[in-house]
């Protein structure tokens, strides 16, 4: 598009391999980010992330790390960095300088007692719904800014009721079905998973396998079924140990 001339210049201007000490403080005070991944095959996903100032911690200048917190239990973007470790944040600040950053990088994540035994200064949330699981460390290869010129600038209203409702299982306090979704697909969406089977439908099923293994058994006794080794013994249940097939 005729561009080259000025993206080699932003490249050469404003992309670092490294967090500056402005960019250092820019993340320290954010609290929230987007996140991208892609899984191994390129499918993509893009998230939301928020948290008290300074949850997207700045362990040093090429290096950060944020807690995941308790979700839908899907786990898109932990699934996808297993997969495939490359990712991109973006942070933007609406309420003082309306200006963003981006940070292109590796992720790995961390589980929340070795993150804390290699960095014993990590402060514990007290909020049940702010404590980690787990924890994403991210490598950082670019940082650059975004651009301020289509940024909005917001303003903080005060908070209502008790302000955020972290780690509640409460449907409406979560969104509800906020876009019908749930009323559009009365049967079963397409991304469903198949129903897994539950305490009652695994003792059915062990139930008929015993039911047959029995009728089996008795078909021995009656002639039905001939023992084909000399001292073979019936089966009488799966978990018996003193008659073993």
């Amino acid at each position: 598009m005729g561009t080259a001339e000025r993206a080699d210049r932003f490249y050469a201007e404003q992309v670092l391999g490294r967090l500056n000490p402005r960019m250092r403080e820019f993340v320290a005070r954010q609290e929230m980010f987007f996140l991208a991944t892609a899984d191994r095959n390129g499918a993509c996903d893009n998230t939301f992330r928020a948290g008290p100032p300074g949850f997207l911690h700045v362990l040093d200048d090429t290096t950060l790390a944020y807690p995941e917190y308790r979700g839908n239990g899907v786990h898109a973007s932990l699934g996808n960095i297993e997969e495939n470790p490359h990712v991109g944040v973006l942070m933007v600040d609406f309420l003082r300088d309306r200006i963003g950053l981006h940070v292109n990088g590796r992720a790995g994540i961390v589980a929340d007692e070795d993150m804390r035994r290699a960095h014993p200064t990590l402060a514990t949330d007290p909020v049940p719904g702010r404590r980690a699981r787990v924890w994403v460390v991210i490598t950082v290869e670019e940082a650059y800014i975004h651009c301020a010129k289509h940024i909005p600038h917001l303003q903080r209203v005060p908070a209502h009721g008790s302000g955020r409702s972290w780690g509640t299982d409460d449907v409406k306090r979560k969104g509800g079905d906020f876009f019908g979704a749930a009323a559009d697909a009365p049967e079963r969406g397409p991304f469903l998973p198949p129903p897994r089977a539950d305490a009652a439908s695994w003792r059915a099923e062990a139930e008929r396998v015993l039911a047959r293994a029995v009728r089996r058994g008795q078909g021995a006794d009656t002639g039905a079924r001939a023992t084909t080794e000399a001292g073979a013994q019936r089966f009488s249940g799966w978990f018996s140990r003193s008659t073993p097939v």
